[in-house]
């Protein structure tokens, strides 16, 4: 069975290992999951520019996103990055763990948010029109929404490389929900 590596500096194109370069000095080191994207001449400049994409979103917001649809795809490397990253944007970890669970009740806007983006995620871009609704009665934008999918779908992305090539999470585990946060 033929298994998906990490490809190393050496083994990746010049393109590609000027942005590890980047990486390395921006993070200290590449992650498992943006070298995987090295693995095509194209995906890891295509993936990187969306993930840093001017926004209408604050990093807070972005981070809920990026954490609850993390955890409705079960992508242990993502919850592991977003939880640093969410600790990063002033998310404490029991906010962290509200989060993944799809609420986040220390704060009625990101809530609206989290609820939103958990049935966007869970109904594959159908969720319950009230959940729109109170997303809007929150006080969010359409140009909100917009950048709200346009996050769902990049972490969508990341999810689905890492679900699919399991390569190691080389980030601190998630730790596990409890059962009452637990997405069912």
């Amino acid at each position: 069975m033929k298994t998906i590596t990490v490809p190393a500096y050496n083994q990746v194109n010049i393109a590609n290992r000027e942005i590890f370069d980047k990486l390395k000095n921006t993070l200290g080191f590449v992650p498992n999951l943006f070298a995987t994207f090295a693995h095509s001449e194209t995906a890891l400049e295509t993936y990187l520019t969306l993930q840093n994409a001017k926004s209408s979103l604050s990093a807070k917001a972005r981070e809920v996103i990026n954490l609850v649809v993390s955890e409705v795809n079960q992508c242990e490397y993502c919850l592991a990055a977003h939880t640093v990253m969410g600790k990063m944007n002033g998310l404490t970890d029991a906010q962290i763990a509200e989060i993944r669970g799809g609420r986040a009740s220390f704060e009625p806007r990101l809530d609206a948010l989290a609820q939103l983006v958990k049935g966007v995620a869970a109904k594959r871009g159908h969720p319950d029109p009230q959940l729109v609704q109170a997303f809007f009665k929150a006080g969010w934008t359409e140009a909100n929404l917009v950048d709200a999918i346009v996050v769902i779908g990049d972490k969508t992305i990341s999810n689905y490389l890492h679900g699919v090539t399991r390569v190691p999470v080389d980030f601190p585990a998630a730790p596990a929900l409890t059962a009452e946060l637990a997405l069912i």
